[in-house]
């Protein structure tokens, strides 16, 4: 049994004993970090960050933490789903908005500064829900390993007011994800996801249609191979196949890279291909 299925997390000694001084050094800062807060609102995503973000709000704000959770175009329904999972096991209180950003042309243009425009359209919505709320900070769950790549969103969050408690307690993808387990998150080791706009070249348009097509291919080559880690980048009539680079063996069967190869087909693809490299976070921006 998890050990937040009854919505209890484990206290801070409970926590201790699993896991090493220093990352529990840095989990008791992140506690202590919100315990200079009054209220917050952290942008729930369902991805482990924003999970242990918004665990340790709730651990230290209780009722005063609210998970938001934007429900838009570049957002799956099995992320929604996730989410929803993971605020009931943790016990915070949680809402879900609904916005699209298919109603910025600038988002749709999809341009080199397409994550900022999409991030300023998210500031303003936790804003609302910030005042609607009277809750004095947002939240976010960038942790510290994510200033190494391009993430043009981070200006917009930055000039919105939304702080990074991850980035500001110096805690990094390993430890989140070893603080995840200790908590018992059920999505400690859940690969991280990004939005479906980030399949698409830079001056690709972005539409409803391709990102659904673009879901429905990842999901098939999960179904097939097995794999955890799928990446479809969609370039016009090619679907460009990046798996985890520890799962590229799943496609060492003929009938694997035969069924595959059909039903992407049967989605409108010319060709379709596996990247040799396999999955690396931002592999669109390796052209700028």
């Amino acid at each position: 049994m998890s050990n937040l299925e009854v919505g209890r997390l484990p206290n801070r000694s409970t926590v201790q004993t699993s896991i090493s001084e220093i990352v529990f050094s840095r989990y008791s800062k992140l506690l202590d970090w919100f315990r200079n807060e009054k209220s917050v609102i952290i942008a729930l995503s369902g991805g482990v960050d924003s999970s242990v973000v918004a665990a340790a709000a709730f651990a230290s704000l209780g009722k005063s933490a609210l998970a938001v959770t934007t429900n838009s175009s570049t957002f799956t329904d099995s992320e929604l789903t996730d989410a929803k999972t993971l605020v009931k096991l943790i016990g915070i209180r949680h809402l879900v908005v609904e916005y699209d950003e298919l109603d910025n042309p600038d988002f749709i243009n999809n341009s080199t500064q397409r994550c900022y425009f999409c991030r300023e359209e998210l500031v303003k919505v936790l804003t609302k829900v910030a005042t609607d709320e009277s809750i004095s900070a947002i939240v976010d769950g960038t942790n510290s390993d994510d200033l190494n790549d391009h993430r043009p969103g981070m200006l917009a969050l930055r000039e919105g007011g939304v702080r990074s408690p991850l980035v500001e307690c110096g805690i990094g993808k390993a430890d989140v994800r070893t603080i995840a387990r200790a908590l018992g998150l059920p999505n400690a080791d859940k690969p991280s996801n990004a939005c479906l706009a980030s399949r698409f070249p830079y001056g690709q348009i972005i539409t409803r249609d391709k990102m659904n097509r673009v879901a429905q291919a990842e999901d098939i080559v999960k179904k097939i191979a097995g794999t955890k880690q799928v990446r479809v980048r969609d370039h016009g009539d090619i679907a460009r196949i990046e798996v985890g680079r520890d799962e590229r063996d799943s496609f060492f069967n003929e009938s694997i890279m035969d069924q595959i190869h059909l039903r992407l087909k049967d989605l409108g693809y010319s060709y379709v291909t596996l990247d040799l490299i396999g999955y690396r976070s931002g592999s669109m921006d390796e052209t700028l």
